[in-house]
């Protein structure tokens, strides 16, 4: 007997071993694909529910006939704070309407197009097995509604989307969601469950710039979003809006990243999660720190609330955090465990300006394009702005860190030229430089990504605070201090 004619009788033997045990891939692999029972009982009308909220579970020990009614509205709301934009939306909200079925049932989907909407939609489910995932049979007229049906097969957590030409259009106008499919014996029980979904989107105007914005195709074909944000908008997931659970309490995350450009580096501060379901399937990867999520894809994600705290949600290509919106709250509260860690708060320094009330920027701005702005509101939308650009390093007393970063407070650079400091946050400063008779020697880098108006708010507050002289800057004054100021290619505009 050739050597070779032995290799190939072991690896038969070996394929006729693995396939009579059943391999755990094979038995995990079979267990996602729905049966042939029919259901049973009344049909029941599936919850949906908005985000950050997810329908209870089905509890049902069989199939049924799941009734799906969703609502497509194309509303104006905020994307961030005093900026406006018209979203396309499953049931009204960026993502849509959270839907969960169990394996095995039967869905007879209704998609509605509300009479005041002005274009046609429909839906692609990615939990559909068949041509389009419902797209062919949904193609649906303002005031009209389209219905289908089709199995739930497989488990897990799936995204819908828009797929009407141009589906990237419909899709970056927030036309996403997810559907969950409970495997038949359901999912373990936990303590809370939230939805949460990314989402980059492209508008005309600057990141923040305010009033209502409209969608910008060249910008979305070039993959250069204004913003990247959770559940459509900056101030979805922060503040009174943050999302909320108790230390020794287990939280599961439906994550998902409707796109239409952008993966997803999925990261929550200071939390490691026990479990996560990679790409949404039946498998998952333990004790995991960040989880890539791609476009039009999803995960779950598991961990116990450990410490009390604020942990920040973000995605991990961290510009998009910080200066594109993609960032998010869980605020956990209970006793503290200093054995574990030892307790010290640092919102600020993660959050920025948006552990702030960022209306009073928004009404600043609104009363300088009415002519209206008094100093009271320049020097007030200057600090909430303040706080979170510029007082880590100059602090929040101004007083600065000695020999590092210069104080604002009673500064005579600021008395001697107060045009200087434009050119500073517009140019930054590298190297040393004296105030009030001391040196101080880092770098600071510009803050020209920053509106005219947000520099001409922050400078006021700070010439109006910690004795100094009280000049007051304007939004044109900035702009034309920019305007003069060359940058090398590739420098923030």
């Amino acid at each position: 007997m050739s050597f070779g004619y032995y290799l190939r009788s072991c690896a038969g033997l070996m394929a006729a071993a693995i396939f009579a045990c059943g391999s755990p891939n094979l038995r995990a692999a079979s267990a996602t694909t729905a049966d042939d029972t029919q259901p049973s009982g009344p049909p029941v009308h599936a919850v949906l529910t908005s985000p950050p909220n997810v329908p209870p579970p089905t509890n049902r020990k069989k199939p049924a006939k799941v009734i799906v009614e969703l609502e497509v509205r194309e509303v104006e709301k905020e994307i961030s704070e005093g900026v406006r934009y018209t979203f396309w939306t499953f049931g009204g909200t960026v993502p849509g309407s959270f839907i969960r079925v169990r394996q095995g049932d039967t869905v007879e989907f209704h998609l509605k197009n509300h009479p005041d909407n002005k274009m046609p939609h429909n839906i692609d489910l990615h939990g559909v097995v068949g041509p389009g995932g419902g797209a062919a049979s949904s193609f649906t007229a303002p005031g009209h509604e389209s219905q289908f049906s089709f199995k739930a097969m497989n488990q897990g957590i799936y995204v819908y989307h828009c797929a009407t030409a141009p589906v990237g259009m419909h899709v970056g106008n927030g036309m996403y969601g997810l559907m969950l499919v409970e495997p038949p014996e359901g999912l373990a029980p936990v303590d809370h469950e939230y939805y949460v979904m990314q989402g980059d989107f492209y508008t005309v105007g600057k990141y923040r710039e305010k009033g209502l914005q409209t969608f910008d195709m060249q910008k979305a074909i070039d993959e250069k979003p204004t913003y990247v944000v959770f559940n459509g908008s900056e101030g979805a997931l922060i503040g009174d809006h943050a999302l909320t659970a108790k230390v020794g309490e287990r939280v599961r995350l439906f994550i998902g990243n409707g796109g239409p450009n952008l993966v997803s580096s999925f990261h929550v501060i200071g939390e490691i999660f026990d479990r996560v379901w990679y790409e949404g399937g039946v498998h998952y990867q333990q004790n995991v720190q960040t989880t890539l999520i791609p476009s039009g894809g999803a995960a779950i994600a598991e961990f116990k609330a450990i410490v009390p705290g604020s942990f920040v949600m973000v995605d991990h290509s961290i510009f998009r955090a910080f200066n594109k919106g993609a960032l998010a709250i869980l605020k956990v509260s209970g006793a503290e465990n200093k054995l574990v860690y030892s307790g010290k708060e640092v919102d600020s320094v993660y959050l920025g300006d948006k552990a702030k009330d960022l209306r009073v920027v928004s009404q600043a701005t609104a009363a300088a394009q009415q002519g209206t702005l008094t100093l009271e509101q320049q020097v007030k939308a200057g600090e909430s702005l303040f706080s979170g650009t510029c007082s880590v390093c100059h602090q929040p007393n101004g007083k600065g860190l000695e020999g590092v970063f210069p104080p604002l407070a009673g500064s005579d650079l600021l008395a001697k030229d107060p045009h200087r400091a434009q050119q500073i946050v517009l140019n930054g400063l590298s190297g040393p430089i004296t105030v009030n008779g001391k040196t101080f020697n880092s770098v600071m880098p510009p803050m020209s990504q920053l509106n005219d108006d947000e520099l001409a708010n922050i400078l006021t507050y700070v010439t109006h605070s910690w004795g100094n002289s009280g000049y007051r800057y304007s939004a044109a004054e900035l702009a034309e201090t920019r305007k003069k100021t060359a940058r090398p290619p590739g420098a923030a505009e």
